[in-house]
C-alpha cells in the first residue's frame, strides 16, 4: 500500500488480512468464490480497503 494515513485516527502503519470468507457470484450458487482482502490500520483498526483476491472469477 501507498503512504497514506488513516482516515480515523492519523495512522500511517497498516496490515492486511482476511476472514477466509468467500464472496461468490450471485448468479453462480456452487462455485467457491474468493476470499475478502481487508487493509487496516494497525493504531485503530480501522479498514482503509476491502478487495477481492481474485475478481477474474467474477467475468461471465
Amino acid at each position: 500500500m501507498t503512504e497514506t494515513n488513516c482516515t480515523k485516527c492519523g495512522g500511517t502503519e497498516f496490515a492486511e488480512g482476511t476472514d477466509y470468507t468467500a464472496i461468490r457470484p450471485l448468479d453462480k450458487k456452487f462455485t467457491t468464490g474468493s476470499i475478502k482482502i481487508y487493509t487496516f490500520c494497525l493504531k485503530c483498526g480501522e479498514v482503509a480497503s476491502i478487495r477481492i483476491e481474485n475478481p477474474g472469477k467474477f467475468r461471465k
